[in-house]
């Protein structure tokens, strides 16, 4: 029973979180379309056949599908969801092209595709700023309380007393933000400045590099220092700090995303970390299971790295039509026809293939392969 109730915790979290992370991205593209005079004919949450759904006064079409892994925002114009032009963009009469989306200036087209990413980043600021003005945010003095014997704090010089001013440049408020830093950068020297008896001391660091497994039965490898900290507190802002600390939250998942991407290129981190559909299935139950503040957290998470990945300039994606619109603004007309569709079906089979890679990894992480050993010998 135990089971079946945390499947079904899993489920209903996951389809929580994407719904809501969904319709965040798709309303950002369809007010900014809207602002700018295009027709929208669908605003769907899940693709394929439809569930239930309604009309609107301006004509358009909301409505849950049945599959529940995104969702689009169709404009007049548009060929499919993807927003491929479709064919009778020529033979629109004068009417139709004032509110076909393809019709509109190249800076508007770039305004209403990049508005996706943006509203899951402003999202994430809001939802954090919220958070952190009523329920508080947890903030710990960046001082050292302790310093663990043969750690690599110890090798540093850290002693306790000491107050961490900043790691590489990056302004140090609270101890969570060096477990942040270091725990993505195991083995690399950091330039640590600390304050000591009044005085700034700056001290190159290189955090011991650990293999740990979290609750989910995933193994990481991470950067530990070896210091311990005091009792963590819960510190409620004001609303304008609490702006500021959601701002540089924020900025401190997009700075985390982007240097383990660079580990995973560059071949220093593995990619089994990747994970799709079922592992973040997995997580949403379990993050549901321990409150609702650590769901709340993870959502505005998943969000920023939902525009983070979307503007990557692959075809297909947010990113790539952005892509296009830059050629297009630059060469002062769009790219052919035959150029976008190659375009196109590169972008698809690079996303197809990422799916595939991740989804493997989560039937590997979730040890089904295993199961099926156990069967078969």
């Amino acid at each position: 029973m135990d089971i079946i109730g945390g499947f079904w915790t899993s489920v209903l979290a996951f389809l929580l979180v994407l719904t809501v992370l969904v319709f965040v991205h798709e309303l950002g593209h369809y007010l900014v379309a809207r602002r700018n005079g295009v027709r929208i004919e669908v605003f769907s949450i899940g693709f394929g056949p439809e569930l239930f759904g309604f009309n609107d006064r301006a004509g358009t079409r909301w409505k849950f599908s049945a599959l529940p892994l995104g969702g689009y925002v169709k404009m007049f114009g548009d060929a499919d969801p993807a927003s491929t032009p479709g064919a009778h963009l020529t033979a629109m009469s004068p009417e139709e092209r004032a509110v076909s989306f393809h019709h509109k200036r190249v800076g508007q087209r770039a305004a209403v595709v990049a508005a996706g990413p943006i509203a899951n980043f402003v999202f994430s600021i809001t939802v954090l700023a919220v958070l952190f003005a009523t329920a508080g945010q947890s903030f710990t003095p960046a001082d050292v309380g302790g310093v663990q014997p043969g750690s690599a704090a110890e090798r540093a010089g850290l002693q306790p007393g000491d107050l961490i001013l900043s790691i590489d440049g990056a302004g140090i408020q609270r101890f969570e933000e060096i477990r942040q830093i270091v725990s993505i950068k195991p083995g690399e020297t950091l330039r640590m400045e600390i304050e000591r008896e009044g005085k700034t001391v700056t001290l190159p660091v290189t955090p011991d590099s650990r293999e740990v497994v979290d609750r989910l039965g995933n193994a990481h490898r991470i950067g530990q220092l070896g210091i311990t900290r005091g009792s963590v507190d819960m510190k409620r802002h004001d609303p304008v700090t609490a702006v500021w600390q959601a701002v540089r939250e924020v900025t401190g998942m997009i700075t985390g995303t982007f240097t383990a991407l660079g580990q995973m290129i560059e071949g220093s981190r593995g990619t089994e970390e990747l994970g799709g559909p079922l592992r973040i299935a997995q997580m949403s139950g379990e993050v549901a299971q321990s409150g609702w503040y650590p769901l709340v957290w993870f959502m505005t998470f998943l969000s920023v790295n939902l525009g983070l990945i979307n503007l990557f300039p692959v075809p297909m994606l947010d990113g790539g039509h952005l892509l296009f619109y830059a050629i297009e603004g630059v060469r002062g007309r769009p790219l052919g026809a035959r150029a976008q569709e190659y375009g196109f079906r590169i972008g698809l089979a690079l996303v197809l293939t990422l799916m595939v890679f991740a989804t493997w990894n989560d039937l590997d992480q979730l040890r089904v392969f295993d199961f099926f050993r156990g069967l078969v010998s």
